[in-house]
């Protein structure tokens, strides 16, 4: 009977025991030593790592953004401008105040003109945009530049042309660049004139991943068709050696 008794205390105080543990991991919360996985996930904790793989449905809807690159926003044109001979400094004798006047020759050659009484208009891109489609392999894009024509006091109505450039790069490669000589007529020197251009002939190759880049804007270092003529060669004849 003893071993009875004793027997059921023992499971009496191991269940009290196991209510006491059970109680006590509830309230030490999901973060407590008692926590086996078992409860509500930690809402402070950093959700798991998102698939870096782009959808092919993604890929398709991907168009390259296009940028103006800084410096090329903007194009201004001047009338030539007539350099003066540098006047001769006549010598003194004076060593220092020859030197001086020098200097100050000097200082007046390397300071900039006002440009503004020679400007015949200023160009300015105010926005751009593209659409792209794909169609065998090749992404083809619609590059579009929207601006402005400002006469200067030295315009005179008629056609002007701006040296426009789109590109489009993949990193360091070039996929595609071409300048254009756009034209727009303007015939109302008082105001600003508008104008759209428009780049139908991007094709590059369609993209695996949203890593293109386009650009857009005005390209000053266009070289220019030459007008000189090939120098005609001239035959010498040669002279025989007589003894």
């Amino acid at each position: 009977m003893a071993f009875r008794i004793s027997s059921g205390r023992f499971l009496a105080g191991l269940a009290l025991t196991g209510f006491m543990l059970a109680a006590a991991g509830c309230q030490s919360g999901d973060n407590g030593i008692l926590n086996l996985g078992f409860g509500k996930k930690d809402p402070t904790a950093p959700p798991p790592p998102q698939d870096p793989k782009v959808l092919a449905s993604q890929l398709n809807a991907y168009c390259p953004r296009v940028t103006v690159r800084d410096g090329t926003a903007f194009f201004n044109t001047y009338v030539n401008e007539v350099k003066k001979p540098k006047p001769k400094l006549k010598k003194t004798g004076d060593a220092a105040a020859d030197a001086a006047a020098q200097a100050a020759a000097e200082a007046a050659a390397a300071t900039p003109p006002d440009d503004s009484a020679r400007i015949i208009y200023q160009a300015s891109i105010s926005d751009v945009t593209r659409d792209c489609s794909r169609a065998d392999g090749q992404l083809t894009m619609k590059i579009a530049v929207a601006g402005k024509i400002v006469p200067g006091p030295k315009f005179t109505p008629g056609t002007i042309t701006m040296p426009i450039r789109t590109a489009v790069m993949h990193g360091t490669d070039v996929l595609y660049s071409q300048i254009h000589q756009y034209q727009v007529q303007v015939t109302d020197p008082s105001v600003a004139t508008q104008f759209v251009f428009t780049d139908t002939n991007v094709v590059v190759p369609a993209p695996t991943a949203a890593d293109y880049q386009a650009y857009a804007g005005y390209d000053e270092t266009a070289p220019k068709a030459t007008t000189e003529k090939p120098r005609k060669k001239t035959h010498r004849k040669k002279t025989v050696a007589t003894n």
